[in-house]
């Protein structure tokens, strides 16, 4: 029998019972094609065989997730989901020799079915979902002529290569395993022994531990399937902080500037120094570490760099005890970051390296030659980000903390699984009030307001709403969150919680200067607090699930959400998935892909809002009437309107705006009312009347939009 006809009635294999007619002559023509050497025909024109086309890389996780009794993924789609488990290991330093697939074959076991691995796999499959997308968009993009995006590209690098500066000397110190160092020092013996430090979730662990492939922010019974001998210890914040001003009592001899990014790191610019003390930068940073370890008998380590971004990555080239140096020269740069993996620049996590890895960008260098479709797969912000680390460049402005402005302050909370509407809101009063003593510390007051929870299942919501005028009172704080509660009562029944959060942004200061309120100067920053989060905050694993909680029942978390690489504010500055993406259509079966990443469903900032100019202060408002003249109300009973209103107007009236023409049958303020006689109105009868008319009758047309 020849070779074809075995192949032949190979092919003719039984169907199973219960096969349709289009199964049958699917198979019939795929047998006639094949014996032919031809496509089959239809009469005298041909056609495509009818088989299916190869599953995308969605169909294969979706066919996997039924596959057995415990409804786990097929291999095929388990291998990201082990990864998108295993987390950043493969990126702590001491982990290099660690067999990383052994690592994520513990954790994966360890998970299964729990209500953290459910959420996780359905977050892998949304990313699988949204690769795809990525994929056909490229396919699209490569049939068509880009060489006027091409050309784009390069005049935008161009311009970027006018801009570079490799005049400083930028370093980045590093602690190594800060925390579990600390405890070192009065425990000599456990630094030959695995040690962690924390214990539902891990805050640090040493290079012993590190070894077996335990990591910060792990739980604490995954690292001790992965090292059953690991020696846990409480945290110790005092300590922690004694020990980190020992280091920067160091630093600021190096740089009065320094920048701290948090307790245990900190950006230094030593040009300066250099040139006082003629030094060479690797000598000049030996020696400063030295001095670190006399003072604080702490080992650091160190990157040396053109700018601030490339020394962080170089930070953790030859850590514990180490530094590492890239020169101060374009080709030097250049092939520095050519072979340097992308999941190793601050802003690239483990969502944006998939996406990157689909289209084929493993290191910096593959960056390049896709220049001319960045910017229609991944969006504006993402393609100016990437064409930036391509280049190496990055920010050479060293500066304290406290000088940065502040974007936001909240306060989070995680605990047992909680339901019931009382439970809930006192649970939410709770929280404003934690909000409130963060505000009051601070002097902040904010203008947005957002409610994040998360479910039992793992499964985030946010909800955030603009606010007529800037609040920081509890009872304010509760009285605008309970509508975003409710609402999300009425989305999720039953609703049953594991974590609640209150967040203010729009910050503006409630000092009083000699000019009147400082209601509109920028907030700046204040240092991290220690110990506010773990070293990778992202990463973060379910504490109810296999850790004890304190005395109370729950831990807090208070945030003060501060941007401390503002590296990444010039280039990367609040980019999330759908940033990153910039898909046409709003597609986004993705769900949340990034920590607090509000998916299509919640619809928070989805549509573009109405706003109304103040009078007064000529900031934006939403277009709202009650919330419009709430503000106006606000804005009129600051004590510098007043006095405007009475040095200018003494014993006359003046005559205030009138409204806009009304519609028909709407009504409006009398136009002759004076500001002035309304506030003497006010001040006889106790009554707040607003002086301004009423935006009811403000007629339609096209409103001014942000």
């Amino acid at each position: 029998m020849l070779d074809s006809d075995k192949e032949f009635v190979e092919d003719l294999q039984p169907l199973p019972r219960g096969a349709s007619a289009n199964q049958q002559q699917q198979q019939q023509y795929t047998h006639i094609s094949r014996q032919r050497g031809r496509r089959p025909m239809f009469g005298s024109r041909p056609v495509a065989p009818p088989h299916p086309q190869p599953p995308t890389h969605t169909e294969v996780a979706q066919t996997g997730v039924a596959n057995d009794e415990n409804n786990l993924p097929e291999p095929s789609s388990q291998s990201t989901l082990k990864k998108q488990l295993l987390g950043p290991s493969v990126l702590k330093p001491g982990q290099d020799n660690v067999d990383q697939s052994r690592v994520a074959e513990i954790i994966y076991e360890a998970s299964k079915g729990s209500k953290y691995f459910a959420n996780e796999s359905r977050k892998d499959l949304e990313l699988t979902k949204r690769i795809d997308r990525i994929l056909r968009k490229k396919a699209e993009l490569e049939k068509t002529d880009t060489s006027g995006d091409l050309k784009r590209a390069d005049a935008h690098i161009a311009a970027l290569e006018l801009e570079r500066d490799l005049s400083q000397t930028i370093i980045h110190v590093d602690c190594d395993a800060f925390y579990a160092s600390v405890e070192e020092l009065d425990r000599p013996e456990l630094k030959t022994v695995p040690m962690a430090v924390g214990k539902g979730v891990l805050t640090t662990c040493n290079y012993e531990a590190r070894k077996f492939g335990v990591r910060s922010g792990m739980a604490g019974h995954i690292a001790l399937k992965l090292c059953p001998q690991l020696v846990f210890l409480p945290l110790n914040f005092e300590k922690y902080n004694a020990k980190a001003k020992e280091v920067r009592e160091v630093l600021v001899r190096y740089d009065e500037r320094f920048e701290a990014a948090s307790c245990d790191e900190a950006y230094l610019n030593i040009t300066s120094y250099l040139e006082r003390h003629n030094l060479d930068p690797e000598e000049a940073v030996e020696k400063m570490r030295q001095e670190v370890f006399e003072h604080s008998k702490l080992t650091v380590s160190a990157g040396i760099a053109p700018n601030a971004r490339i020394a962080k990555i170089c930070s953790n080239k030859n850590k514990p005890n180490g530094q590492f140096r890239v020169g101060n020269d374009r080709s030097t740069v250049m092939s520095f970051m050519k072979s340097l993996p992308v999941r190793k620049v601050n802003g690239v996590g483990r969502v944006f390296e998939r996406e990157l890895e689909a289209v084929g960008i493993k290191t910096c260098g593959d960056i390049y030659p896709l220049r001319g479709l960045l910017l229609k797969l991944f969006g504006q912000k993402a393609y100016e980000f990437l064409i930036s680390v391509y280049l190496g460049l990055g920010r050479t402005v060293i500066r304290p903390a406290e000088e940065y402005i502040r974007k936001s302050i909240g306060s989070e909370s995680t605990f047992p699984d909680l339901e019931g509407a009382a439970n809930l809101r006192e649970k939410l009063r709770k929280t404003a009030e934690a909000l409130e003593e963060d505000l009051t510390k601070t002097e902040l007051q904010g203008r947005t307001l957002a409610l994040k929870v998360k479910m039992f299942t793992y499964e985030e919501a946010i909800r955030q709403k603009p606010l007529p005028y800037p609040i920081w009172k509890a009872g304010d704080v509760y009285e605008y969150a309970l509508p975003l509660l409710t609402k999300l009562e009425e989305e999720y029944k039953p609703m049953k919680l594991r974590l609640m959060g209150l967040r203010m942004t729009n910050l503006s200061s409630r000092k009083k200067n000699s000019g009147g309120n400082d209601f509109f100067k920028p907030v700046m920053v204040k240092k991290r607090k220690l110990g506010a989060e773990t070293e990778e905050r992202w990463e973060e694993w379910p504490e109810e699930e296999w850790g004890k909680y304190d005395e109370a029942g729950f831990e807090v978390r208070r945030e003060d959400d501060v941007e401390m690489d503002p590296d990444e504010v010039k280039y990367f500055d609040g980019l999330r998935s759908d940033d990153l993406l910039g898909l046409e259509g709003g597609d986004d079966e993705g769900g949340e892909l990034e920590n607090e990443k509000t998916s299509e469903k919640e619809g928070v900032n989805e549509k573009e809002e109405d706003y109304w100019p103040c009078p007064i202060c000529d900031l934006p408002q939403v277009a709202e009437d009650k919330a419009f003249n709430d503000h106006v109300d606000f804005c009129l009973s600051k004590q510098t309107i007043r006095e405007a209103v009475r040095e200018g107007d003494g014993e006359r009236e003046t005559t205030p705006m009138g409204p806009p023409p009304s519609r028909a049958g709407a009504s409006a303020s009398p136009e002759k009312a004076s500001v002035n006689a309304i506030f003497k109105e006010n001040k006889q009868t106790g009554n707040h009347r607003n002086p301004l008319p009423s935006r009811r009758g403000r007629p339609r047309g096209k409103r001014r939009k942000l």
